[in-house]
């Protein structure tokens, strides 16, 4: 059936779903191919879009949809890598970190961390030894004597291009005037400065739009999967209607994340790259807690040894996180024991504040994309990345496969351009440009004080869009809002009665510039409604009700995309959706 939403952008791009499937169908080859749309996938696309390479992407869900979504929201340098001897990699990570603050600040905010801490010299002995052995052994707690040594490197790690205060130790006494409802058995708190990514989801869909506007002739497409190869081409399907096609490429780029080696199983080559682990995490409704938090992230080493975060996120705290090693076939989802184990750190930090399962409005897991590493233990497997890859025959062609292993959000900008350089080897071509300091979509003249951000929404005001209005559209899109503000004027808009964060009109423009192609990519990926619990069954029947014309639903097809969506917040992320009039 024919798509309403499908038609060419202002930009010279057509970026809805339906149409760039066509656009594969119609041209089955590139010079590049990129499976899997999770972070290090969208940038890798930018980056060769960005060189003008003939580049394609496919990923087989929604983008972000997997561990780039999964994530705990933090752009970091890894300060506990320290431990592990992964010098490289903190030090990469602290650089990355510094410039997506500066190249991101629409999404990448300064993050506040503070470590309670209560010894003094625990930990000197047992620290060496985890470092040369990689063995957790027996548990203890690290003082503030080690976490003083760690903290002086990090800065250290963090002295080029750095952009955020160095670390600084008080004593109890000042450590409870902050955070009072700290344990009262505090004897010192450390506090560092890191960042946050609180729309991860976004932000990915900024880079790839970043690369579809910089080469139009670059599609990528959601909801399409690489199920086989043979002397056409890769096999891909479209999920969303069932039908295969063939493509061609002479280089394959396997970023599909904890599912590598599946990837490389359908493309007929046996692959044991991959060990993920599984991190959950869980988002509150507290006020006590996210007032006890005053404004800062609590991170800190938990009894059993692994790292934990307790930190808030606007008007809801997100905790995290376990790392357990699981079956990439199977779903992951926040299970009962890991829920219970998050209640258990949050008593043990702020042992006096009640939490219970009637505060959790959303939950969610990921599997990261680890190496495989045996016996050696979670929280010590390496986070830094390597490329793998296969020279191959395929339909009397020659074809270079890239397989991403292992890899983090907060290098996803240095990852890529790794994995660009490595294509453009194979592919005999040169660099012609750096994503080095190039803003990110919506990231270019954001206003970063307050005073420059009430100026840009005051300006930015209109009929039918009031500064509240835009100050959620700036929020969403960052300084891109003004291309969204000019699509809604084009057309009669009328706001949701079931959230004033939803209008029509700009859900006909995430359709058109942002290939929706479920009910459910509105809540948890173009919206942060489901991530702060505010889902009902009143926006589920307004946004079938919207989404039916724009994507050609029918009456039976909207009921099944809202049944769709109810079943992935219950089932996924442990939400039961309910009426606003209960």
């Amino acid at each position: 059936m024919s798509n309403p939403a499908d038609r060419t952008t202002g930009e010279g791009t057509t970026t809805s779903t339906r149409t760039v499937v066509q656009k594969l169908r119609d041209t089955p080859r590139a010079s590049v191919l990129v499976i899997g749309g999770g972070i290090n996938g969208v940038g890798t696309f930018r980056d060769l879009a960005l060189q003008g390479i003939d580049v394609a992407l496919v990923e087989r869900g929604d983008y972000c949809q997997g561990a780039s979504g999964a994530s705990s929201h933090m752009i970091h340098g890894g300060i506990r890598y320290l431990e592990n001897g992964e010098f490289r990699l903190v030090r990469e990570s602290v650089i990355e970190r510094n410039a997506l603050l500066r190249i991101a600040p629409h999404y990448v905010k300064p993050l506040q961390t503070t470590i309670p801490i209560y010894t003094t010299f625990s930990g000197i002995l047992s620290a060496p030894m985890r470092f040369l052995t990689h063995r957790q052994g027996k548990q203890v707690e690290r003082g503030a004597v080690l976490i003083k040594a760690g903290l002086t490197m990090y800065d250290f790690f963090s002295r080029d291009g750095g952009n955020v205060p160095r670390h600084s130790f008080v004593g109890r006494k000042k450590a409870l005037a902050a955070m009072p409802e700290l344990r009262k058995d505090i004897k010192y708190a450390a506090t560092y400065y890191d960042a946050s990514v609180h729309n991860p989801e976004r932000l990915t869909l900024d880079v790839l739009r970043d690369g579809q506007v910089a080469n139009p002739a670059a599609r990528a497409a959601n909801y399409v999967s690489a199920i086989g190869t043979g002397e056409e081409g890769i096999v891909l399907r479209d999920e969303l209607t069932g039908e295969t096609f063939p493509f061609q490429a002479d280089v394959v780029v396997n970023a599909t994340g904890a599912w590598t080696d599946s990837t490389n199983a359908a493309l007929g080559a046996e692959t044991l790259f991959m060990g993920g682990t599984k991190g959950s995490h869980i988002v509150l409704d507290n006020p006590r807690l996210l007032a006890a938090c005053n404004g800062t992230e609590i991170f800190f080493e938990h009894v059993d040894g692994r790292i934990v975060l307790i930190y808030p996120m606007g008007d809801r705290v997100l905790v995290g996180t376990t790392d357990i090693d699981v079956d990439v076939q199977e779903q992951a989802v926040c299970t009962d024991e890991e829920i219970a184990y998050f209640f258990e750190l949050i008593g043990h930090v702020f042992p006096d504040i009640p939490v219970s399962r009637d505060d959790i409005v959303y939950s969610f897991s990921g599997v990261r994309p680890l190496p495989r590493h045996d016996d050696t233990q979670p929280g010590f497997v390496s986070r830094d990345y390597r490329i793998e890859k296969r020279e191959e025959k395929r339909g009397g062609r020659s074809v270079t496969t890239l397989s991403l292993v292992g890899g983090k959000w907060t290098t996803f900008r240095a990852l890529s351009e790794h994995l660009t350089d490595d294509t453009l080897t194979a592919l005999g071509a040169t660099r012609r440009t750096s994503t080095a300091g190039v803003a990110i979509g919506g990231g270019k003249d954001f206003p970063t004080d307050e005073a420059s951000r009430r100026a840009w929404i005051a300006a930015a005001v209109r009929p039918g869009a009031d500064e509240a209005r835009v100050e959620v559209l700036l929020t969403r899109y960052g300084t891109r809002a003004k291309d969204v503000l000019e699509y809604l004027a084009e057309s009669p808009d009328s706001m949701f009665n079931s959230t004033q964060e939803l209008s029509t009109r700009e859900l006909a423009y995430m359709v058109e510039h942002e290939q929706v192609g479920h009910l459910i990519d509105v809540l948890i990926r173009r919206t942060s409604l489901a991530f702060r619990g505010l889902v009902s069954e009143e926006l589920l029947a307004e946004l079938a009700e919207t989404l039916a014309p724009l994507l050609g639903w029918t009456a039976a097809e909207s009921a099944a995309e809202i049944k769709l969506a109810e079943k992935v917040l219950a089932e996924a992320h442990r939400v039961q959706v309910k009426s606003l009039t209960v």
